[in-house]
């Protein structure tokens, strides 16, 4: 991972430390293009957390907004999640 990265989820972990008592709901937003395996992907990351999952397509039907409200445990385990995600081609993570 490039410094840029690095330095992105150093400071998305401070901010988050900081926004909640942990753990707490955080929702996820994936914007991923629509090809059911990576949508399946996506939601098989959040099996057996509880995850509340709602997809929607977009008008042209070129992509699929994901997105995840799940019960974290806290700032770690969040950018985890987004760096294990960060591997499936297309991903935008918002």
């Amino acid at each position: 991972m490039d410094n840029k990265t690095e330095e992105f989820y150093r400071r998305l972990t401070e901010e988050l430390a900081g926004s909640a008592d942990w753990p707490a709901l955080y929702l996820f937003k994936f914007i991923v293009p629509t090809d059911d395996s990576k949508v399946l992907a996506v939601e098989n990351a959040f099996n057996n957390l509880g995850a509340v999952i709602e997809t929607t397509k977009s008008k042209t039907g070129k992509y699929t907004s994901v997105s995840i409200n799940v019960k974290m445990q806290g700032p770690e385990a969040i950018v985890a999640k987004y760096k294990e995600l960060s591997t499936i081609e297309g991903i935008i993570s918002l």
